[in-house]
């Protein structure tokens, strides 16, 4: 696959329900310096692997939006993926950086959110969703090599949320 326009890739990760879904549709209605993309759209049970960390999911996705920004744009990736399952792909090459947004919000606020606000009653889902939660906000602390770029979304809405990552975006695009 030979590309000519190697734009960054901008991921917007978070637990589950924690309200990165929401911020991305907000994303969504704004764009106009940059794509979004939400991961679950090319979701199927093939690419369940969790045994090689959804090596050939994750391959899709960054080929899929290397090709989108041949445009000349940019693309924001919404999902759940972490860094150490792109960055050692060989479709890494295709972007010129990869940045990380990570939507977190408190403890209480998320399992609200999961409990009342989407009825989730499964409480291994609920405490991995807190867990991942919980991991994102240790990781930006000191994560170095990769770093991650906190939104604490617990008080505040999705269109605030929207305005801070569009200007998080716009500032990092060439």
């Amino acid at each position: 696959m030979k590309l000519t326009k190697k734009q960054p890739l901008f991921i917007v990760i978070g637990a589950s329900r924690v309200g990165k879904s929401t911020l991305c549709n907000e994303l969504f209605i704004n764009e106009k310096e940059y794509i979004v993309m939400e991961s679950d759209l090319l979701w199927n049970d093939i690419y369940n692997t969790p045994e090689d960390d959804y090596f050939e999911y994750n391959r899709l996705w960054l080929r899929v939006c290397a090709n989108i920004a041949q445009v000349g744009k940019p693309v924001v990736l919404c999902g759940c993926r972490v860094p150490k399952q792109l960055e050692n792909l060989p479709e890494r090459e295709l972007f010129t950086h990869i940045y990380y947004l990570a939507v977190v919000c408190d403890d209480a606020v998320l399992e609200e959110r999961m409990r009342k606000g989407r009825g989730v009653s499964d409480d291994d889902w609920i405490r991995n969703s807190m867990d991942f939660n919980k991991w994102l906000k240790q990781q930006s602390n000191g994560n170095v090599l990769y770093p991650i770029t906190l939104l604490d979304a617990s008080d505040i809405s999705p269109k605030q949320a929207s305005i801070m990552v569009d200007n998080w975006i716009v500032e990092k695009i060439p």
